[in-house]
Order: structure tokens, then sequence, then C-alpha cells
């Protein structure tokens, strides 16, 4: 016959003795995703601004597209007519903890000319217009003493025009856009190079230099 005293007293060793082998055979629960963030840039031709952010340590994905304007899902030809508002820009997925927003807008301007007002080295009019498109007042913040202290530099003579203004809908370009300087790597130093993009940056900032990182 069993000896339930015997056993109550050993039930509760035996309960935590099943609970820790259970514990042990389940998996691991997955690590947490890396918190991002999202910035958003419009300085010229998307092809080049995308590359140049793509170069970032930090940068998760940069994607080309259209923001600014008054038109839902814009395509290109239609930005082109300049009848949208839109201009063309990237969106910025982000780790906070490898860039920061201030070395991403310092690189920003480092890509662009900030002084024309007519657009971006060969290519004019408004879908070419240079502009910071914050997502919250931190950024805000940031981009406005950023201009402020560029202007301040004594670098340039002409006043920096590059908008600075409240992200609105963005719309992402067609597929043949996406990554066009490495689908089209020819295509694409021709078309930066011919449009004067490479020379006019180097005239304003120097000899490239390597993207910034909190990790450097």
């Amino acid at each position: 016959m069993l000896d339930l005293a015997r056993l109550s007293r050993w039930l509760p060793a035996l309960v935590l003795a099943a609970g820790i082998s259970s514990a042990v055979g389940q998996p691991a629960p997955p690590a947490a995703p890396a918190k991002t963030s999202t910035a958003t840039f419009a300085g010229g031709c998307f092809w080049c601004v995308e590359e140049a952010f793509e170069k970032v340590p930090g940068v998760i994905s940069a994607v080309s597209g259209f923001i600014g304007g008054t038109v839902a899902n814009p395509s290109y030809k239609l930005v082109m007519t300049q009848t949208t508002g839109h201009a063309e820009a990237v969106r910025v997925e982000y780790d906070p903890s490898k860039v920061s927003y201030a070395q991403l807008v310092d690189w920003f301007w480092r890509n662009i000319d900030p002084v024309d007002a007519a657009g971006q080295f060969c290519d004019k009019g408004g879908p070419y217009r240079s502009g910071i498109f914050y997502h919250n007042e931190e950024q805000r913040k940031i981009a406005e003493v950023s201009k402020q202290a560029l202007q301040a530099s004594g670098r340039f003579k002409r006043p920096i025009v590059t908008e600075i203004t409240a992200a609105g809908p963005f719309y992402e370009a067609e597929d043949y856009h996406q990554d066009y300087h490495k689908k089209n790597p020819s295509r694409y130093q021709f078309y930066k190079y011919g449009c004067g993009r490479a020379e006019r940056l180097e005239q304003i900032w120097g000899k490239p230099t390597p993207p910034p990182s909190l990790t450097q």
C-alpha cells in the first residue's frame, strides 16, 4: 500500500525537479529586436543620396521615394511634371546605438550643395530641392542647430536654402529606382560624374571622407 505520508514529504522536491528539467529543455526566448529610428532627407537625385547613406555604419536601409507633395502615391513620371510638390527623397532606417541623428545630418550636408536654390547639381526644379524632413521635435532641433552652425561657419557666402520641414507621407519610388547604383553601376557612375555632383561636392567639402559612426 502507498505510504501517503512519505509521498507527501517527497512531492514538493519532485515537482521542483520536474520544473527545472522542463525549463532546461525549453529554447531560449528570441532576443529583442534592435531599436531603430527613421530619418528622411532630400538632396537631389535620390540614387546618389541612397548610395551615400548606405555607406554609413549603423544604417539598416535607405529607400528612394517622394515626400512633401499633395498627391497620393505619385509615380516618378508624375513627380517630374513638377505639379505634385514632391521632392525626391530617401528614407533612412538606422540603429541609434551605432550612428546618431546629428551624425546623419552632418553626413547629409556633406553630400549636397546647400546653397543651390534651383535644385542640385545638373538637376533643377522642385523635385530636386534639398530638404531635411524631421520626424519629431528632437530631430527638428538638431537639424535647425546644425543648419545655423553651418551658416555661421563662413564656409558659404550665400544663404543656406535647404528646407527643414515636418515629414509627411513618404511614397516609395518604383523598383527600378531602388539600389540603382548597384543594379546599373556603369550608368550610375556616368550620371554622377556627368552631372558634376562629385566635382562640386569636392569643391565645397574637400576630398571625400569616411562616413560617421558612434562605433569608430
